[in-house]
């Protein structure tokens, strides 16, 4: 019997619906290998980003190079004072104790390889009868002669190009005093010599021949009438030097006289005033039996450097304590040999420690690392020398002088410099500190990460924990409670507030939240308690009203009753700021904060970090959580119901249950967002790096740092590797939030999954 009104199944359409079937397997098939291979893609651009920064990092923690060059054969027996090469590596220079400057082929474009190419007497008077150099920095020699006059050169290098060939020529400038300076009054009364200059003034320290310490100070004056400069000398004897000496050392900047004696104590003198000069403090640098081997000023002449035959090597600078400013020891290095000589390089803090049977070690102060530690088979190494680019270093011996090759980029980074605390020249104690430019070329580079790190952390803290509630609180409220009408206009509006660019919200942040919490805070304090409490307190009242008021009032608007009593609360508490101001701080409350608590207060913030960074959060967690929340199956919330709970139980013991894997996501979410926010951190905050947990105090983030100072860093220098390290930090901090975040969703989920 057949079925009244069923259709014939045709051929034709078993082939149309076949042909309908194959073509939605097609497109099933080409979308789920799209799909894979879009999210291969993401992964293989995640793991090309993370393997890049690895790449770039990786070179500044690489231990330095050494590789030995010609040998230089001498054709004297004099002893050498100091010695060195030129930036280019193609001439080396030896100052002898004769006076005499001697260059000498590395390359061999002059000649064969190491030859004797010039030499040059810097004495224009009489017999040397003492030498010395000043700072490495500075390669000013000096020769004193038997008259009492002292003569002072530096060697310059010129740059030709005959027929297309690059030439470097040696010469001396005299420019300093050409016509040499008289020192001592006594004539050739001169046996060790040590001396300072700047642009205005030298100092002069000098032992005579009855081991008595002078002092002689030359200051500069420029004549306007001759364009001359014309030198004044002042005399004076240090009685409370010791006997004995064996080294002396004087700054640049003239105010501070070193003395070793041969008891193993380094005396300091204060000489800024050469009618006052004064013993300010004995230093007992020796380490038990040991001998004092050398000592030496590092680059800024702000560290003492003492090495005993041992193998210690000790830092001694400045520090602040109850007593005043005195030198302590603060770190001592272990060359694990005898070091015979220390040599420092031109600006960088790095010093290398030279045995005398050919042993090399390459110390870095600040990080406290050693990135090099190596032997050559020399013999009788007397001194060394780097070039002003620190990649050569000239070590003489008795009868000759070898050129090496050093390779070391990096030597500012260790991990507990990046990490730890450290002792920086002139600090009153270990800290956490980035400061990665100066003004000066000897600055010593402070690159910790750590205040960086803790900065994001904080700026993250506090935008969530402004954020969060709000968030949380809002998305919860549209997707349960409010009605269909107000959701639907109130969703789009806060999803449209994640549109908003950065840049304008940190702008906002700067220049108008800023001021604006700084002249209210008790208004902003008021606001932040009262807004929560007038919330409840309407509900409440709400709740209470007669029913036949209620029934003037629309359950699809109702919620709008809240606007117009919280914006009135939030203008009344701040048109009362100036008097709850007057009232409990004097009318300033910055400087009740600041006096009255000791707490620093700065206008860009940590609060105003946290709420105009919180703002930006917001949409992202509510736009997540209020899905989750809004996506939770009807059958469980009605059956909830039906079974007799109360709205409120259903929220808190079925919904919000089911919808936590997504509520921790939005969460976890907004404070990766957080932690990679740059614009907002930039313009709202002082960018200071300091480690203070209170939202008084501003902060430096990675992102912030990264996008500061990244424009103005040198590609390949050390600024610019640890800024790609403090990316690669920002990177391994979203992943493993993101981990953790999808870790612990799927667990809720598997949890609660059978709701």
């Amino acid at each position: 019997m057949e079925q009244r009104g069923a259709q014939p199944v045709t051929q034709d359409k078993l082939n149309l619906t076949g042909s309908q079937s194959g073509w939605r397997q097609f497109k099933d098939k080409f979308v789920g290998y799209g799909v894979t291979f879009g999210g291969t893609m993401v992964l293989v651009a995640l793991l090309l980003i993370f393997f890049y920064l690895l790449y770039v990092v990786k070179p500044v923690f690489d231990s330095a190079q050494v590789s030995q060059g010609i040998s230089i054969s001498y054709n004297d027996n004099v002893q050498t004072v100091y010695i060195g090469s030129d930036e280019q590596n193609e001439i080396a220079y030896r100052f002898t104790s004769e006076g005499k400057l001697n260059f000498y082929d590395l390359v061999g474009k002059q000649g064969v390889p190491g030859a004797l190419i010039q030499s040059d007497s810097i004495a224009q008077g009489g017999k040397v009868v003492a030498t010395a150099h000043a700072m490495t920095h500075q390669e000013t020699f000096a020769a004193a002669t038997d008259d009492g006059y002292v003569y002072l050169v530096k060697p310059k290098f010129s740059v030709s190009y005959p027929n297309d060939v690059r030439t470097i020529t040696p010469k001396l400038d005299f420019d300093l005093a050409p016509e040499g300076i008289e020192i001592s009054e006594e004539g050739g009364d001169i046996a060790k010599l040590t001396f300072g200059y700047d642009d205005d003034a030298m100092t002069f320290a000098f032992v005579d021949q009855a081991g008595d310490l002078q002092l002689t100070k030359v200051e500069g004056e420029v004549n306007f009438i001759t364009e001359e400069v014309e030198w004044s000398s002042s005399f004076a004897e240090v009685s409370e030097a010791p006997k004995g000496i064996v080294k002396m050392l004087v700054t640049p900047n003239q105010a501070e006289l070193f003395i070793l004696d041969d008891q193993r104590q380094v005396y300091l003198f204060d000489i800024e005033d050469a009618d006052d000069v004064r013993l300010k403090q004995v230093l007992e640098v020796a380490e038990g039996k040991a001998g004092i081997s050398d000592i030496t000023l590092l680059a800024g002449a702000s560290s003492l450097l003492v090495s005993s035959d041992n193998g210690l090597i000790s830092q001694w600078f400045e520090v602040k304590d109850e007593r005043g400013r005195s030198y302590q020891r603060i770190r001592d290095f272990d060359a694990g040999f005898a070091v015979k000589q220390l040599s420092t390089e031109f600006f960088r803090k790095s010093f290398a420690a030279i045995g005398e049977n050919g042993e090399q070690a390459i110390f870095y102060t600040t990080s406290h690392r050693e990135v090099l530690n190596i032997k050559f088979e020399l013999n009788q190494v007397t001194k060394a020398g780097f070039n002003v680019r620190a990649n050569s270093l000239m070590l003489d011996t008795t009868n000759g002088a070898t050129f090496f090759i050093v390779d070391n980029p990096h030597p500012e980074i260790s991990w507990s410099g990046l990490w730890q605390k450290v002792w920086y020249e002139g600090y009153p104690e270990a800290q956490y500190i980035w400061q990665s430019t100066s003004a000066t070329e000897d600055f010593e580079a402070k690159l910790s990460l750590t205040p960086l790190v803790f900065g994001t952390m904080k700026a993250a803290f506090y935008a969530m924990l402004f954020a969060v509630p709000i968030a949380i609180a809002g998305a919860v409220y549209t997707a349960y409670f409010m009605s269909p009408k107000i959701r639907g206009f109130v969703k789009p509006t806060v999803e449209l507030m994640e549109a908003l660019p950065t840049v304008i919200l940190g702008f906002l942040a700067g220049l108008w939240l800023a001021p604006l919490v700084e002249e209210n805070l008790p208004g902003l304090v008021m606001t932040i308690v009262l807004l929560p409490v007038t919330m409840i307190v309407t509900a409440f009242a709400y709740h209470k009203m007669p029913k036949s008021w209620k029934v003037y009032i629309s359950e699809d608007y109702r919620e709008l009753i809240l606007l117009p009593i919280l914006l009135f609360v939030g203008w009344a508490a701040f048109a009362m700021s100036p008097m709850v101001e007057m009232w409990l701080f004097d009318g300033d409350s910055r400087a009740y904060i600041t006096n009255e608590l000791g707490i620093t207060f700065d206008q860009r913030n940590a609060l105003v970090v946290g709420v105009a960074m919180g703002f930006a959060v917001i949409p992202t967690i509510f736009s997540i959580a209020e899905d989750a929340v809004f996506s939770v199956p009807k059958h469980l919330s009605n059956g909830s119901l039906a079974l007799g709970a109360t709205q409120w139980q259903t929220l808190t013991r079925v919904v919000l249950l089911t919808a936590s894997p997504g509520i921790f996501s939005a969460v976890m979410m907004g404070l990766g967002r957080a932690v990679g926010e740059t614009m907002i951190v930039l313009m709202a905050t002082g960018n200071t790096p300091i480690m203070e947990w209170s939202f008084f105090e501003g902060m430096r983030t990675l992102a912030a740092n990264i996008a500061v100072e990244m424009p103005e860093s040198a590609i390949g220098s050390t600024h610019y590797r640890v800024l790609f390290l403090a990316a690669f930090v920002l990177f391994i901090f979203t992943f493993c939030f993101n981990t953790i975040a999808e870790f612990v969703r799927q667990r809720l989920r598997e949890r609660y999954s059978s709701l």
